[in-house]
């Protein structure tokens, strides 16, 4: 049986305040040249028949592919790119697991046969830029 990860970037990526509001496209490139890493790795959690899409959307999209991850910029909604998706690979027999921490997201993959798990799982809160840094501020 085939694997697919498939990250909701713009989730991933809005995990850690680490400015990534500034530049949402060159954030959603360094989720997805550190996705490319984990290639090969299996103490990443890498497994080497597993596929992995990075689902991108908005200001991001225009984030090209790379060997071991294939961006998928979506027309609309990620969210509703990352069910169909994940219902299409499910499907076909594949083993799906979605990584975001969206509530409503996980509830309409996990209908569908997807397993889910969280955003430290491909991205470490203590990785580069995270200290000192500031989020933006609701209401402002």
């Amino acid at each position: 049986m085939s694997k697919v990860l498939i990250v909701d970037a713009a989730n991933v990526v809005g995990s850690v305040p680490d400015g990534w509001w500034r530049d949402r496209r060159g954030a959603a490139e360094r989720l997805r040249d550190r996705l490319a890493s984990r290639e090969g790795s299996q103490e990443a959690g890498r497994e080497d028949d597993e596929e992995i899409i990075l689902v991108v959307e908005g200001a991001a999209r225009g984030v090209a592919s790379v060997p071991g991850v294939r961006v998928e910029a979506a027309p609309g909604s990620g969210d509703d790119l990352i069910v169909e998706l994940a219902a299409a690979r499910a499907a076909a027999g594949c083993s799906v697991v979605v990584v975001t921490a969206d509530r409503e997201l996980r509830e309409r993959v996990r209908a569908h046969g997807a397993r889910c798990v969280g955003p430290r799982t491909v991205r470490p809160v203590d990785g580069p830029g995270v200290s000192g840094s500031t989020s933006p501020r609701r209401g402002s």
